[in-house]
Formats: C-alpha cells, structure tokens, sequence
C-alpha cells in the first residue's frame, strides 16, 4: 500500500501516530485551550486582533515550551518544510526526485563540536531549544489525536509532520545568508576571458582594489557547474501545480538586503529614541518572519523572530531596541585543488597528499529502499565537485561550518541585553548572518553595532578561488571588538542598508572584511531624509520606509536634460522623463518607461559599450553604481569624444527602451503604469498565494522592490516585515508582516497584512499587558497534563 494511501486511511480512523496530549477542549476560533505535557505552569496566550501571540508564562522553560507549540499551531507546515530541507530529508516523504537535494544539503550541516555549539550562544540556549522543539512535537501529537485539525498542505501531499530535536535548530545552516561563492566563480571566468580587473563592472569593489589572480590557480579550471551542488542546498523546495519538483540549478536567487536606523532624543518629537527596522527577504506566504511577544520573569521581548527557532531576533525588551542588516562579511572561500593522478580520492596539501574524509549515509526515500549518499570533505569543508578528468577537486570553506553559526539563534543573548555594554557583549562573539544592528534604549542612548564571524585570510583577499595546497588559509576570525561601531553620533542617527560603512580610518584593506556591498542609493536617502528632518516621529519614520525616490534615477534624467532627438518616440520619452520627478510610484508612466529602459536597455547597453566582447556574455548587467558613475564621468570609460559617445548610448537606449515600453504596456503613454508590470505575489509552495498586487518602487528606493535582473518584473524580495518603535513608549509603536501572521490559508490572518502592507500601513505592536488585553482576538490556556 503507498505511503499516501496509508495516510489517508489514519486520517479516516483518526488514530494518527498516538500521543500524550488530549485538549482541554478542542482549539475551535474561539478556543479555550490545550493540555500541555512538559509544562510545570499555566501558560496564556493571547492572540490579538492583528494575529499577534502573547505568550505569558511563570518561567523560561515553559514559556520556550509555549513558544514552540504556538509555532507549530499557527506555521507547522512551513517550520516542518524547512527542517526536512535543511536536514536533507525531503526524499523521504516527497520520494525520489529529491534525493540530489537532500545529499547537497546535508554537505552543509553542522559537523563539529555539540558542546562548543551550544557554549557558543550562552548558558540557556541548549534548554531554550530543547523546549521549543518540545513544545513543537506537543503539537504533532495533539494533532495525531485529532486529525481533522492537520493543516492541508499535509493532506494534499500525503505525509505527516515530524518529531524535532533540540539539535536540529542549530544544525541547520542553508538557510543563512551566504556572501560571495557565486561572485568568486564570476569572476574566475571573467579572469579566463580577459583581464580580471574589468569584473570590477560587474560588481563595484569597496574599498577599491585591482583583483589578482591567485598565484596556482587557473582561472578557466571554475566552471559554472562548480556551483551546482552549492545551489541545490540553498534553494527552496520548489512545487508545480501542486506536485514537486526540483528548481534547476540556474532558478534566479533574490537578493538580500535591508534598512535600519535608530534617532536620537534630541531628533524626535517626544524626546525619546525612534528605531526603524524593514529586513528584505524573499515575499513568501506566509512570511518568513513571524512577530510575538514572550513574557516571563528576567525577559519580555516582542518583536519578528524566525518560526522555527526560540527567541526574537528583531524587536525590544521594554529597555532595549534592536533591528538589523546584513553587513558585507565575506564568509565564503572556495577551494581548488589538485588530485593524486594515482589515487583521485587524495589532494595535494604542501608536500604531501591527503584523503578525502568521507561520510556515507542512507538518505530514506518514499516508496523505495534508502539510497547511500557518500559525502566527501576536505579540511576545509564540502566537496562540491571533482573532475577526476582533469584530477582537480572543488571544495567550499564556510563561516557555516564554525560552532555558533546557526543563523540568527544568536538573539538569544541579544534580546536579554538590558544596556548597550550588554548588548556590545552579546555581539563580541556574534556569528550568523553577519549584521549591523542598531540599538536604542531607554535612557537614550542610540548606537551601530556591527557584529559577524569574520575570517582572517593570510596572503589573499577572498575575491578568487584559491588553491587548496596551503597557500591561502583562515589564520583565525577577528573579534567583534575589531569591528567598527558608532554610540551617540554628532549627527543624532545611526543608519545602514547594506552599503560599504567602514568608517575612513578603518584599516579596510588590511583586514579584508570584505569588498562587495549593496548600492548605496537606500542608504543614501535615508541619511537624506533623517538629516533633513529635525523631529522625527514614527509616522515620519514608516514614511520613509515607504520612500520610492530613485537616486540613480534622478541622476540619469539630469543626464538626460540637455538631450535631443528628431526621432518622434525618443523626444516623447525624454519629455516623459523630464516632467517626472524621479519616484517608482505603481501609477507613474514615466517610472514604467524609466525602468524597462534602465534595466532592460540602459544597463546592457553600456556593458556591450566599454567591454571587450569576450567578457561582454559574463557580464550582461553591470552594476548600477558602476554605471551611472561611468556615465556622469565618461571621459576614462568611452576614449575620444566620450560625452558624445554616452550621449549617444542615452539616446539609442532610450529609443529601445521606450518601444519595449509601448509593447510590453500598449501604444498609449498615458494609459502606462508602473504597477502594471511591476507586481508584488506572495508564493505560497502549494499555490496558496496572495496577490499580485501592483507595486512602486525598485530595487534602489528605500522601499525597496526588486524585480530580476533579467524576465519579468515580478517583485522577488523586498521588506515583508517592517517594524517603528517608539522606545519607552511601547504601544505607540508599530509593525506589519506581510501577507499575514498565520501559516493557515484559511484563517483571516493569512493575508490580512497584505492589503494594509500595499499600502504603507502598520498595526499596533502592543507591549503592555492592558493594551493587548484592550485588543484580545482569541485566548487560549495552556496547562500541564
């Protein structure tokens, strides 16, 4: 009998898996309660009229417990997808066409030292975890007692959510924001074609230096399929009209990136701190952020955390604010060796040869026997690829693979923090992902503090691949006390948003942090905007996280003014241009022209102009700051008669751009909207979706909104989470997560965030317990049995 087949017979007998949780009363909408194994005290949780849980419990170890059970109420089909993918078990319920998926994952978890993990996050993490994956398979097993509540996605594909243990929380890496594996195969290829230094087109490097390569490596030895394993590991699970499917190793992978600031008391209007935070992620339904609050004694936090781990990681504890972005740590190098001609299963390291350590293990398949999946490492981590042909070897060494790594678990320490030397403490020794946090307190203090595990390479800089004979190695990792931070500036704010922000004085090119970092234009506008604003408040504080002001914009249609054409098209498109005034909004014709022509027309456009044409196919799309620089300074990128030259690659740019306009968007200019084309859909794995939505804004606007770099212009990533404190007074401040807090697709708070998120606006984010009394959706008790 098939596994499905099985399946659907428990779920008719209703006697799914036994368990040792019975309800109080079945968890109906207005639902009463559960009878909890493990707790040692009541627990209550509200929900409140935004599908916010508060979680209220006498201790940390039942309100952790409380946490996980809570998690797997509202988002069990998400956190269960997750861990099978990240543990490399997805063959086992979805069958065999996930096998090469589960073996490229399982390259990447956690291998080390248990002990030193745990220790790595501090005294409680171990017991926090335990008890959320307790509280996580309480769940399950009240749910194999009353199977008519198991979420649909498990039905559709047939299989039954699984046991969790407190390892898995940690062990599972893929889902961390890696840096630049991708960007060092790019550019070896580059380097095979012609001179590596024109790479610097492709990606602007900061602080500026000229590539080299390596002294041992051949360059045309990396080859796109290098990457193939990395790529399979990383990716999600990808369905098609409700089946599976693997996503080809090639599936565009959005970006990252987000923005955050904090204001101090002398800049707002109530004499107390502001915090902004809106991390960009991919837009999934439901969200891959999920907001609570967690109260017990020593700790009341609420704020965004991940769905399958304990603890906050974006938020504040009633005296500390925190929110974050991704620093540019470079936390990847990849490995090029050389195999024994005799023996390909050894690599030569200094003088000698070593051996493969090699793992087998039994990779459990739906409807068929297990498959052995032989893993392969080197001292410096997975093997991605041998070439026994040309007796090469390709290996990836990782800040993943280091103990207190676990993306994001690290909150644990953070969200205790009652003072900025606590919270400094707890970034010291921050691992995954590497971020700028910014902080605010009570008293008023504001501060940037970057933290992440950042390597020291001895004789190289991280832009290449590297031999792996011992040439180039990790020599030990910098302390978070060798990072830069910013308290109390004279400016009166701290900001970031991805952009290069070592300060001058930062000895930069000596410690090779890392040399690729997002476009500064988010940045940019919020220094702007803040700068220009002498009281801000929330409210000015969420409107600009909705800013659609394109700084690259703005600077090409200077470029633009003094421009003519007797081409009737291209003057109507200037004129559009030039009565605009430089703002993605979702109506605006002239955004629409000005994107299809920037993205689609411009920027290839000067990559065919100032590239050789064997490096022009490996770098199709330069990047942007590279390009509007080179256009308002063309006299060292275009030779003789170089403003002429660009002026004439506006024109015939803009003449294509504007007739891809009218085909993509109909012949009338003033019916185009920007929105149009540029939609916003939460992709839910199965086809619960939500939306599309039409959207402003780009990938360069503080709202950001990116849309592939090539196809359509579908958004991929953007902030689905957004968060303004008013720090010390609480309730006034705010948050949304979009589409919705619940994983379920038909409960109102799947996609109740959506339209509220469309449009700019926030929810209360209540802290006080009378204000979340004031707004009580559900409540539930939690007992012990």
């Amino acid at each position: 009998m098939g596994r499905r087949r099985r399946f659907s017979i428990a779920i008719l007998a209703g006697v799914l898996l036994g368990g040792g949780l019975s309800p109080v009363a079945q968890a109906d909408e207005q639902g009463t309660g559960f009878s909890v194994p493990g707790l040692r005290q009541p627990v209550q949780l509200i929900v409140d009229t935004w599908g916010v849980p508060h979680i209220y419990a006498a201790n940390t170890d039942d309100l952790f417990l409380a946490q996980g059970f809570n998690a797997a109420r509202d988002r069990l089909f998400q956190i269960d997808l997750w861990r099978r993918r990240g543990l490399g078990e997805l063959s086992a319920v979805l069958g065999p066409s996930y096998v090469d998926q589960d073996r490229a994952t399982r390259l990447f978890l956690y291998r080390g030292n248990m002990r030193r993990e745990w220790e790595s996050y501090g005294p409680d993490a171990r017991q926090a975890a335990t008890r959320f994956t307790e509280g996580v398979n309480a769940y399950v097993d009240w749910l194999a007692k009353n199977p008519a509540a198991m979420p649909e996605e498990f039905r559709k594909l047939g299989y039954l959510p699984a046991k969790w243990s407190p390892e898995d929380v940690v062990r599972i890496r893929t889902h961390g924001l890696s840096k630049n594996l991708t960007s060092e195969v790019q550019r070896a290829k580059v380097a095979c074609a012609g001179d590596v230094r024109l790479d610097k087109i492709r990606v602007k490097l900061e602080p500026d230096v000229d590539p080299a390569v390596p002294a041992g490596l051949d360059p045309c030895t990396v080859t796109d399929d290098v990457l193939n394993t990395f790529k399979l590991a990383t990716q999600d699970v990808v369905f098609a009209q409700g089946g599976v499917r693997v996503a080809a190793a090639e599936d565009d992978v959005p970006a990252e990136g987000s923005n955050n600031w904090a204001v101090s008391p002398a800049r707002t209007t109530t004499g107390r701190p502001i915090l902004a935070n809106d991390p960009h992620r991919a837009l999934k339904a439901p969200s891959l952020r999920y907001v609570a609050q967690l109260s017990a004694p020593g700790i009341d936090v609420v704020g965004a955390g991940e769905p399958f781990q304990p603890g906050i990681s974006i938020g504040h504890n009633g005296t500390v604010a925190f929110g974050l972005t991704v620093f540019g740590l470079d936390q990847e190098d990849l490995y090029v060796y050389q195999l024994d001609p005799n023996d390909p299963t050894r690599y030569r390291y200094g003088d000698g040869w070593e051996s493969f350590r090699t793992v087998t293990e039994q990779i459990p398949v739906a409807g068929q026997a297990p498959c052995p999946a032989e893993l392969r490492f080197t001292r410096h981590g997975p093997v991605l690829k041998v070439d026994e042909q040309r007796h090469l070897a390709f290996a990836l060494r990782t800040g993943w693979s280091e103990p207190g790594m676990s993306p994001y678990f690290g909150n644990l320490k953070l969200m205790r923090a009652r003072n900025l030397d606590d919270f400094t403490r707890a970034m010291r020794n921050w691992g995954a992902p590497a971020e700028n946090q910014a902080y605010a307190d009570t008293s008023g203090t504001i501060a940037w503090v970057p933290g992440g595990l950042a390597p020291k390479r001895s004789g190289y800089d991280g832009l290449l691949p590297v031999p792996g004979d011992g040439r180039y190695e990790w020599t030990g990792f910098y302390s978070g006390d060798e990072l830069p931070r910013s308290v109390n500036p004279p400016e009166g704010f701290v900001a970031s948003a991805n952009q290069y922000n070592l300060p001058p004085d930062y000895p930069a090119r000596d410690r090779k942090l890392g040399f690729e970092w997002a476009n500064p234009s988010r940045y940019q506008r919020i220094a702007d905007v803040l700068s220009a604003t002498p009281r801000s408040s929330v409210e000015s504080s969420a409107a600009l996280q909705n800013d659609q002001l394109d700084l690259p914009a703005t600077r090409l249609r200077a470029l633009t003014a003094h421009l003519a054409s007797a081409d009737p098209d291209t003057r109507a498109a200037l004129d559009l241009l030039r009565g605009w005034d430089g703002v993605d909004r979702e109506d605006s014709a002239a955004a629409a022209l000005y994107q299809v022509w920037f993205s689609r027309q411009l920027l290839p456009g000067f990559s065919r102009a100032v590239l050789p044409p064997a490096v022009q196919p490996l770098i199709p799309v330069p990047d942007a700051a590279v390009a509007v620089e080179a256009l308002e300074h063309p006299e060292t990128w275009f030779g003789p008669d170089a403003a002429a030259k660009r002026d004439a690659l506006l024109l015939s740019t803009l003449a294509a751009g504007y007739a891809d306009a009218k085909r993509l968007l109909g012949p009338d200019p003033a019916a185009w909207r920007w929105g149009n084309l540029h939609q916003t859909t939460f992709g839910h794995p199965l086809g619960a979706s939500v939306g599309p939505l039409p959207r402003g804004g780009s990938a360069y606007t503080v709202d950001a909104a990116t849309y592939p770099a090539t196809g359509a212009f579908g958004q991929t990533n953007g902030a689905s989470f957004r968060m303004v404190l008013d720090v010390g007074g609480w309730d006034n401040s705010r948050a949304v997560n979009a589409p919705g807090q619940s994983g379920d697709p038909a409960s109102p708070h799947y996609r109740d965030h959506a339209e509220r998120w469309h449009s700019g606006g926030l929810f209360p984010l209540l802290y006080t317990r009378a204000a979340v009394e004031r707004n009580v959706e559900h409540r539930y008790l939690l007992r012990p049995c």
